[in-house]
């Protein structure tokens, strides 16, 4: 079974976000970068596969400009057999990705996607329902357990309820949620072999699709600054703070 998994490149998770001084977006300008937290959960899952005999080659893949070889790199340290990058220099919005990466699977044929839920930076939640959608392939969302069978895949995934346990005919998108499992950490000698794996790199022109943003962001602000709290005498100045000036009860 061949095994694509979809990398984004972030703002680090542990790096706080600041909005830039012309409110146009994030300021990226000497910000570290790395794999998205839930992608780097998906090829952990992808190389726990193939170690365990399910899978025979992990494919990472990513969609951006030339620096998301570095994220590329990761993957491939942590396990990932070979890596793809479709280069574009424009900004790619979910349904663009979505489009991209129907592309690489109709070329490379994977029995399987895995993806992170969504990624840190616009918590969009939506490439992975879209390219299921666009190749018509079943798909479980927030996977917390995946378990491999004869040409099947079953599936725990997390809803408001507790668990529900989805049965899907391979090929198929699975998406990642946080307590799939734990990624581990890439050594220094795997990191030094990731540079020998073959990354191969390919113009988002060449595929072919739509990839105009369709969305426009028009102003990005930081959120208000919360007032400090206060005291009260007693739960009858409480209530009176709540019902009239908080006006939630």
């Amino acid at each position: 079974m061949k095994i694509l998994v979809p990398v984004k490149r972030v703002v680090d998770y542990n790096v706080k976000v600041r909005v830039r001084s012309d409110q146009g977006g994030v300021e990226l300008a000497g910000v570290k970068m790395s794999i998205n937290p839930f992608d780097e959960i998906a090829v952990e899952e992808a190389v726990r596969l193939r170690e365990a005999g399910t899978a025979s080659e992990v494919i990472a893949v990513s969609c951006g400009g030339a620096a998301c070889q570095e994220t590329l790199r990761s993957a491939l340290a942590m396990g990932a057999d070979r890596a793809i990058l479709v280069e574009s220099d424009i900004e790619l919005q979910p349904l663009a990705v979505a489009r991209l990466l129907q592309a690489v699977a109709l070329r490379e044929q994977p029995q399987l996607v895995i993806c992170g839920k969504q990624a840190i930076d616009d918590d969009a939640n939506q490439t992975g329902q879209m390219l299921a959608a666009l190749l018509g392939w079943p798909q479980a969302t927030f996977a917390s357990k995946v378990l491999p069978g004869d040409g099947t895949l079953t599936v725990t995934r997390e809803i408001d309820g507790g668990l529900e346990t989805l049965a899907l005919k391979l090929p198929a998108v699975v998406t990642a949620d946080l307590r799939l499992n734990e990624p581990r950490y890439a050594t220094l000698p795997n990191i030094m072999k990731a540079k020998k794996k073959p990354l191969e790199v390919m113009p988002a022109a060449g595929f072919g699709v739509d990839i105009a943003p369709r969305l426009r962001h028009t102003r990005h602000a930081e959120p208000a600054a919360r007032k400090g709290g206060i005291k009260v005498a007693d739960v009858a100045e409480l209530v009176n703070k709540l019902r009239n000036e908080a006006k939630v009860i």
